[in-house]
């Protein structure tokens, strides 16, 4: 028991910065009604600097300028601290005003994607522009000097020092809220936003004010901690993020000290597991410690009600719509003809820009059918693709089977994880559901991705995927040969095609009819005799199936697989990519994919200036910013909305 003691007393540290956390996303949630996924990122930005200003430079985040301003000496952390806390509450009133405030009467669903863009670009700009920090300790703030308990159990006291700031912290942040004015007005407007605007209150301000307040509570801490651990640009977010929304939904998004004692319980039994996996040999060494959160979302979930607390915005609860689709002749023909084109005549950057462009057209798909036609919300696409890059490789080397059997043998594995990860979806829809698949997306990379038996030892990259190939042909990649490169982006070519196929016949068959309707109405669906389980789970596993042919697709490029080409932040990008593009459109799919990081467009922009290529991820986080703000419905969706009000304008004449 002292050993388990001694992690429990260990872990306090990481513990409190998961406390913080949870308190700052109740916060933002209770002024704003937004369950703010960049959450993280505002504390990432903010750790590192004070990093830099201990280092005597102020980190500058805007291309085109030098990446820090040099101050000179070292800045002493009795002055690096409060700048560093007003530059976490100016990002915070910058977020919320030119993100988040645009976004008060838009769907959830906008809402959601702009916060995983307002992520990207964040950390993006950190790993870019911050780089050398990475990995950075600074000197201590907190008393270190150890402390000793039941005699014989020994720890570091700093990580029980920063569990009592943020239990001192969250009591005066609760006690505001409970006994001031302005505490009675938020909570009112969080209870009721109409009621609140017709009884002259300013709920704009509130979630304003709640975003500086939660940015600075997370900030202070974020500083703190920052000698206990080495700076990465994702500590903040996938670290302890996903901790952070488990204990937010035990506490429903309303008790800050629910969310205060649950935050502390995680992190304490994450550091705790350590000692189990030693005690218990046989339990995996790798993803069990981050499945905890996930456990804890869905058990809160299952005994918490069908839903989170809906704060009763004054907000348009509509979804983008679906409109016919049909694969066109001329068009259809057109563009595959310059696609071949492009292919067999370009040289190999483009034709690595092309691939890059039609894989994450096929990412973009399997969106489309899951929340533009399901209506259903999905951030762990590509740890559904990663399921069948890694099955992919066991597959073909360990069980011998050709081309194509295995890349559809391991497609339909990921769809059937799919089928899994949607019984949470019986119950539940939108955010929650958006948190629990963000929670289940870090618990397979973690379980899975980074398991030695799986992705192989490090010498050899990952684990290895062998070209394909139909009887003599090799379609594969072969190192030294360009023309391979061609048959094998025609390939690429051929099943992005079969997909969109398969996705415009789901769309006009009866069954993508009764998916629509469950979409608009379950309640309404279920009165006409609709299977709403069913066609949820079938949905879900659809989708998978279609992110796990793009997971095959990239182990072939590779020839190998790891957990890099499968992260949580690829998921989120590729969510983003699609809703750029048009969530609901076999044509916003492919705008998608032609926009993505490293695709066509921003190879096209990167041979006319040599820093695009470095500021694609960034660039193409604002841009989606720009787009939820202005065209919510994505650039194809509204492109073409535009051309239908034409033509009745003209019809009208």
């Amino acid at each position: 028991m002292t050993d388990y003691l001694f992690y429990a007393l260990l872990g306090s540290g990481a513990a409190a910065v998961i406390a913080a956390l949870a308190v700052g996303l109740v916060i933002t949630y209770q002024g704003s009604g937004i369950v703010d996924l960049s959450h993280g990122a505002v504390a990432t930005w903010t750790a590192f600097t004070f990093a830099e200003l201990r280092r005597g430079y102020l980190p500058l985040p805007f291309p085109g300028l030098p990446a820090r301003l040099e101050l000179g000496d070292a800045v002493p952390a009795v002055a690096a601290v409060p700048i560093a806390l007003v530059i976490a509450a100016a990002l915070g009133w910058l977020i919320h005003r030119l993100v988040y405030r645009p976004l008060r009467t838009a769907p959830v669903l906008a809402r959601l994607v702009a916060s995983v863009g307002v992520l990207i670009v964040v950390l993006s700009i950190v790993d870019r522009r911050l780089s050398d920090v990475r990995g950075l300790r600074t000197p201590h703030l907190l008393p270190r000097e150890p402390v000793t308990v039941m005699s014989d159990v020994t720890v570091p006291r700093d990580g029980l020092w920063l569990a009592a700031i943020v239990c001192v912290v969250t009591a005066a942040v609760w006690l505001v809220s409970r006994v001031t004015v302005m505490g009675l007005k938020v909570r009112a407007a969080a209870e009721n936003e109409k009621a609140a605007v017709l009884l002259g209150f300013a709920p704009d301000r509130y979630a304003a004010g709640s975003f500086v307040l939660a940015a600075v509570v997370t900030g202070m801490v974020a500083v703190l901690v920052t000698p206990m651990l080495q700076l990465t640009p994702t500590a903040f977010t996938f670290g302890f993020l996903v901790p952070a929304l488990g204990a937010a939904v035990v506490a429903r998004l309303r008790s800050l000290p629910i969310a205060l004692a649950a935050g502390l319980a995680i992190g304490v039994a994450q550091s705790m597991f350590t000692q189990l996996q030693a005690d218990l040999t046989w339990l995996p060494r790798t993803g069990l410690r981050e499945g905890i959160p996930l456990l804890v979302i869905i058990v809160a979930v299952a005994l918490g009600g069908a839903r989170l607390p809906d704060r009763r915005q004054i907000t348009v609860g509509r979804l983008p719509p679906v409109p016919a689709l049909r694969l066109r002749t001329v068009p259809t023909s057109a563009i595959t003809v310059v696609t071949v084109a492009a292919i067999v005549v370009l040289g190999p950057l483009w034709r690595g820009a092309i691939l890059t462009s039609m894989i994450a057209a096929v990412f973009a798909l399997s969106f489309v059918v899951l929340t533009g036609f399901g209506g259903q919300t999905s951030l762990a696409q590509l740890a559904f693709a990663g399921v069948a890059g890694f099955g992919l490789s066991k597959l073909s080397t360990t069980w011998n089977l050709p081309f194509p059997v295995a890349p559809l043998l391991a497609a339909t594995v990921a769809g059937l994880l799919g089928m899994v990860v949607a019984l949470p979806a019986l119950r539940i829809r939108g955010t929650e559901l958006a948190v629990i698949t963000f929670a289940a997306g870090v618990t397979i990379s973690e379980l899975v991705f980074k398991n030695p038996d799986l992705i192989g030892s490090a010498s050899t990259g990952g684990a290895p995927v062998p070209n394909p190939r139909v009887g003599p042909w090799d379609l594969g990649l072969v190192a030294g040969n360009s023309s391979s490169r061609s048959v094998f982006a025609l390939l690429v070519l051929s099943v992005l095609m079969a997909s969109c196929w398969l996705v415009v016949r789901l769309r006009s068959s009866p069954t993508g009819r009764r998916i629509l309707a469950v979409r608009s109405s379950e309640r309404a669906a279920t009165a006409c005799g609709v299977n709403v389980a069913a066609h949820k789970i079938a949905v879900f596993g659809l989708s998978a199936f279609l992110a796990g042919i793009g997971g095959c697709l990239t182990a072939y490029r590779f020839g190998n697989v790891s957990d890099a080409s499968f992260s949580t932040i690829a998921s989120l990008t590729a969510l983003t990519m699609a809703y750029l593009g048009g969530i609901t459109t076999v044509s916003g799919a492919l705008t998608a994919g032609v926009l993505a990081a490293s695709g066509v467009a921003f190879h096209g922009l990167s041979r006319l200036s040599d820093s695009t290529g470095r500021w694609d991820v960034v660039i193409g986080g604002v841009l989606l910013l720009v787009v939820v703000i202005r065209w919510p419905d994505g650039i194809a969706t509204s492109l073409s909305r535009w051309r239908r009000h034409r033509v009745r304008a003209r019809m009208m004449a």
